[in-house]
């Protein structure tokens, strides 16, 4: 009797572990040792896989039906739906050397950016293999075994990046599924001749698409007519005559009839199958062997952009219970993601697509719900927040969301925090939130000059920070250890506030320096009437703004009071904003998507005074290079202090300072 029980109990099991598994990983290439055979401290060498995995999913499976489109993709015949995915694999070639630690970055449009990130490395390559590709060695002198997999359908297999093949969805009579889709073509150059669409189109006939122009969202659509323009392809448009240039700092929309919707929602289901088979398995259907048997103790997401917002996704949709109902990520570290999704889980999903205050405005990247939290919405008049389907199964994991203030400007970020009505929240148990103040979406040497902006971008370096945040995070998961507390904008304190006024803002009149206010604001997009089970009618769709967006306030140098201030802003030589201004011939006014701005103090108070400038200057500040290595000196051993700085960054910060161009 009792060897029945046991029998009946792995029979019953057993459908559930069926419902989404890896069937087969391939493991085409070993390079052992790589990185030229660089050592890592106490870890050593590491080795790298490059491969495939195959996998299936169950269709009718309830945590796999929330999948758009899913029971119209193809069937095996298990009734399955299948799908496989680039994998990378960089491991220490001692295992015993290891922390046990699975660090998985969740790719950007295919292209791997944590090494360039995390550990300095001075180009971020899809195919890390040189000594430079290793940066720093931050996560190998860490242990960590890194890995990562395709699940972005738009991304493209150029340059080595990490691929994935999912199914078409077809009609339930086999036919070609044909709906509408939208295409934004975003000019900021002047010899761009051609457009890309995402999906093929199911008709040539220009007369059944609508092609428009404007320079700004606010501006009226102006249709081309039918014979301006045609298709080269079921891919591609170009004006005509051909040769024609798209206008230069303009807006293109193609709403056409497009076709071969891709299972776009499977990237999500992609990444928790490969986690849960690297972390659990002993072999593959075939007695492949899971190159990561016994490894592995936790593992954590990393994710920066793009994928932060997909990441936020794969917790909000259930994707972090395995289909044994266990945890796949016991921690994730978002870094500038906003208060947003990715256009995944949709039929003719874009995931490539980002939306800022210029750009990529009509497409849903931004439903309710934006915070962890569970709220109720009373526009929407529905109650829901990023947590509800893993508190229901016991799978959050530990969440250390991180952004910069451009992520408040053009992505309404403050709705992470904030209910529907602008009031704060408090921290779910399980998240904590920082606001890295003054950031741009995307700085440091990478972004030196005006580019398209009216004033020189903004250079500050996110990396020593997110090297301590994912510290706190393993002690977090690891010890139970209590990570930094929160550091945003808050209502109740007065730091997070309207853009308008300025004066309420606090930022500063500087001279030269164009500011009215502008930003992203809280918009509901209406798609239709089944925009909820991911398909979208209403294209572009009906917009209303009922959701506040608001914004850090600053101080008197226009530098973001609340938050994370790195020394460059706690002891700055500058004004750092996450906002920028796009120059007159790129739709100038508009904010500059991803930039922000760095505008240097005046050197001295004669300067000062001459140009008019309100700010200090770096003379009345700091007297000397003294005075200013004091101060920074000052604001690293803070941040060191509260764990949000390593010893061996806060060493490097000041010994910089030390020999620093104060002209």
């Amino acid at each position: 009797m009792h060897i029945f029980l046991i029998v009946l109990a792995l029979l019953l099991a057993a459908p559930a572990a069926a419902d989404a598994r890896v069937t087969r990983i391939d493991v085409e290439r070993v390079e052992s040792p790589t990185f030229d055979g660089r050592s890592f401290g106490d870890v050593g060498p590491y080795e790298k896989l490059v491969g495939r995995v195959h996998a299936e999913v169950d269709p009718d499976a309830p945590e796999n039906a929330v999948i758009a489109d899913i029971e119209l993709a193809p069937r095996n015949a298990r009734g399955m739906v299948e799908y496989s995915a680039d994998i990378i694999i960089l491991r220490p070639v001692d295992s015993s050397r290891g922390n046990g630690r699975l660090f998985y970055e969740a790719n950007n449009r295919g292209r791997l950016l944590s090494l360039n990130r995390l550990n300095n490395a001075p180009t971020a390559s899809s195919d890390p293999t040189s000594a430079d590709d290793a940066g720093n060695g931050f996560l190998m002198r860490q242990g960590y075994t890194f890995v990562a997999s395709g699940w972005d359908a738009t991304a493209s297999s150029a340059d080595g990046r990490l691929n994935i093949t999912l199914p078409v969805a077809v009609n339930p009579d086999g036919s070609p599924i044909v709906g509408p889709s939208l295409e934004e073509l975003v000019i900021d150059n002047d010899d761009t001749a051609t457009g890309r669409l995402t999906y093929p189109a199911a008709t040539l006939d220009t007369s059944q698409a609508t092609l428009t122009v404007r320079t700004r969202y606010g501006d009226a659509p102006q249709p081309l007519d039918a014979g301006a323009w045609e298709y080269v392809d079921a891919h591609t448009i170009r004006l005509l005559p051909a040769g024609t240039a798209f206008r230069q700092g303009s807006l293109y929309h193609l709403a056409y009839p497009a076709t071969e919707p891709m299972v776009a929602g499977l990237g999500m289901a992609a990444v928790r199958d490969a986690v849960a088979f690297l972390r659990h398995a002993a072999a593959d259907d075939a007695g492949n062997a899971n190159p990561l048997a016994g490894r592995i103790r936790h593992a954590y997401a990393f994710a920066i952009s793009q994928p932060a917002r997909f990441m936020r996704d794969v917790v909000h949709y259930g994707f972090n219970r395995d289909a044994a109902g266990r945890r796949v990520f016991d921690g994730v570290l978002n870094w500038i993601g906003g208060a947003s999704g990715a256009f995944v889980n949709y039929r003719f999903a874009q995931p490539h697509r980002t939306q800022r205050q210029h750009i990529a405005r009509w497409f849903p990247e931004r439903p309710f719900p934006f915070a962890y939290n569970v709220v109720h919405d009373p526009v929407t008049d529905r109650t829901d927040g990023r947590l509800r389907r893993c508190l229901d199964s016991g799978t959050c994991p530990q969440i250390l969301e991180a952004n910069s203030s451009n992520e408040y400007w053009v992505k309404a970020s403050s709705l992470l925090h904030t209910d529907t009505l602008g009031d704060d929240l408090p921290d779910p148990p399980n998240v904590r939130l920082y606001l890295f103040s003054s950031f741009p979406h995307s700085g440091g040497s990478r972004q030196r000059g005006n580019g398209i902006c009216q004033q020189p971008r903004n250079t500050l370096e996110a990396e020593p920070v997110l090297r301590a945040l994912l510290v706190a995070l393993d002690e977090w998961v690891s010890k139970g250890k209590e990570p930094p507390a929160s550091r945003v904008p808050r209502r109740a304190d007065g730091t997070l506030v309207e853009a308008l006024p300025r004066e309420h803002l606090g930022f500063p009149a500087i001279p030269g320096v164009h500011y009215d206010g502008l930003l992203s604001t809280g918009d509901l997009l209406d798609f239709g009437p089944h925009a909820g089970d991911g398909i979208l009618s209403v294209l572009p769709p009906e917009v209303t703004e009922p959701y506040p967006a608001l914004v850090p306030r600053t101080d008197a140098d226009g530098n973001d009071m609340a938050g994370i201030r790195v020394p460059d802003v706690a002891a700055p030589l500058a004004t750092y904003t996450g906002w920028a201004v796009r120059a007159a011939e790129y739709a100038g006014n508009d904010l500059c998507d991803a930039a922000g701005q760095e505008l240097a103090f005046p050197r001295t108070r004669a300067e000062r005074l001459a140009h008019g400038d309100p700010r200090p200057s770096i003379e009345e500040r700091y007297g000397g290079r003294d005075g200013y290595v004091s101060a920074v000196e000052q604001a690293v051993r803070a941040l060191q202090q509260d764990r949000l700085l390593l010893a061996e960054d806060t060493e490097r910060i000041i010994a910089a300072a030390r020999t620093r161009s104060l002209d």
